[in-house]
């Protein structure tokens, strides 16, 4: 933990680009071991995938700021003027954000840890690329980020459609919400780092709830009362938010980005990724129906939940502030 925090530092407080990769690495390396920690097949796979997928965006990282250090003299984050170096920066960062077309490693390695590790993955790790890409954002081609951001969004909508395991969902939700932010690095950055820091904060108390009430498909939503009712409504209220439903906070990003799209008169891109997040709402209000309205008023039938006790609610310290931040921050709106 202290390793995963440090190497985020390390590339949040750098200007070389040489520690910014050595930063990010350190960030890698150290949580390999928490992601292969349920010592399962299928968490080592997931390890696999995220070394390797990592390891390639390091290294085209590497090589373009090499380039960009040939072709201009300066490792300065900032000055990555060399327009081969700042495509191939934009595609490295998307490919370690997990944005479509590079996003296939992120539903298989949420699907193959734990919660808890799934939600440091959906959440913290996403802080390194997102600030590199808000620095090198003066420098970047605005087509490639338009492009990555709205395939992301499309992706991130129809992948999450089909999906009955939770942490796939909440994946492709991620790949969505990635999409929008990027998208919006080419036309206000402030706004798309905004974006990612209020989907974090959403995210967070949905990881939580689903950790301390095991719930892992969308079969156990259903019997999720049984263990905790006042969760199975927080948890509804959460994916109304997630999928920025008006008057959560949820609706408080969409209607920000959405504003400064129609400000640029960028009328259709804006209806476009409007229309597609309503792919999104469609798998976000299945999960709200789910746990609201399918809640049985006899004792369950199931054994699997009431029966045996689950793990308590961690780190209710944390649940607690981010759930409230999730559903009743909008009077905190930007004007």
């Amino acid at each position: 933990t202290t390793s995963i925090i440090l190497g985020t530092t390390m590339v949040t407080t750098s200007h070389h680009w040489l520690m910014t990769w050595v930063g990010l690495e350190i960030n890698m390396l150290a949580i390999l071991p928490m992601i292969s920690k349920p010592k399962t097949t299928r968490s080592t796979e997931a390890t696999t995938k995220y070394f390797l997928t990592q390891a390639v965006a390091s290294i085209m990282l590497l090589m373009a700021s090499t380039t960009n250090a040939w072709q201009t003299g300066t490792w300065s984050i900032t000055q990555i003027d060399n327009v081969y170096s700042s495509t191939i920066m934009t595609l490295a960062l998307a490919t370690k954000m997990g944005a479509a077309p590079f996003h296939f490693w992120l539903p298989e390695v949420l699907q193959g840890t734990s919660m808890t590790t799934a939600m440091i993955i959906s959440s913290w790790q996403k802080i390194a690329p997102t600030t590199l890409m808000y620095m090198i954002s003066n420098n970047t081609k605005t087509p490639t980020l338009i492009l990555v951001g709205v395939l992301s969004i499309l992706v991130g909508g129809l992948g999450g459609i089909n999906q009955t395991q939770m942490r796939k969902m909440m994946a492709y939700s991620s790949i969505s919400n990635t999409g929008w932010t990027i998208m919006m690095m080419a036309i206000s950055p402030n706004i798309a780092v905004f974006n990612m820091l209020m989907y974090i904060i959403m995210i967070i108390p949905t990881f939580m709830m689903m950790s301390s009430t095991s719930t892992k498909t969308l079969q156990n939503i259903s019997t999720m009362w049984t263990t905790s009712p006042m969760l199975t409504y927080l948890m509804t209220l959460l994916m109304l938010s997630t999928s920025s439903l008006p008057p959560l906070t949820g609706f408080m990003p969409k209607l920000v980005m959405l504003n400064e799209l129609i400000k640029q008169e960028l009328l259709i891109l804006a209806t476009t990724t409007a229309l597609m997040s309503l792919i999104n709402l469609l798998f976000y209000m299945r999960i709200a129906y789910l746990s609201a309205m399918l809640t049985s008023p006899t004792t369950s039938t199931s054994t699997t939940k009431w029966r045996h006790q689950t793990k308590q609610p961690i780190m209710t310290t944390t649940l607690i502030p981010t759930a409230l931040l999730s559903l009743l921050a909008i009077p905190a709106i930007p004007n």
